[in-house]
């Protein structure tokens, strides 16, 4: 049976991302690996995973990040749309909560291990 092939797009000097692409390898999934800073979604496609992961848009910023802190984004996501929040996550990699695995139905955003075994040690 072919492996499923996964979009993975991560920061390789981040720890919990060197966890989540082993646990993938280990599950036998082939990962296309993307690097988050240097490529991160376009708009549509952020919206289009920010839908199917099913979270809310906050839950998507890097919250302990310091281009968050240093925009004060705590203070000023309340008072933003929904439109301004992804194109806001569009200009900036370093916003987005990492790493975000999709496989273009199902989309993971930071890495848990029950998560993992469950969406993608399935596939």
């Amino acid at each position: 049976m072919a492996s499923k092939t996964v979009t993975f797009y991560h920061y390789p000097n981040c720890g919990t991302c060197r966890n989540a692409l082993k646990s993938l390898k280990q599950k036998d999934v082939e990962v296309q690996a993307i690097h988050l800073f240097e490529a991160p979604p376009e708009r549509e496609q952020l919206k289009k995973m920010i839908a199917q992961s099913g979270l809310e848009i906050k839950k998507w910023f890097n919250t302990s990040g310091d281009v968050y802190k240093e925009q004060d984004l705590k203070t000023k996501l309340p008072q933003m749309t929904d439109e301004q929040k992804i194109d806001l996550l569009a200009s900036n990699g370093r916003l987005i909560k990492r790493p975000i695995t999709t496989d273009g139905v199902q989309v993971t955003v930071g890495y848990k291990e029950e998560q993992y075994e469950q969406i993608w040690g399935s596939l």
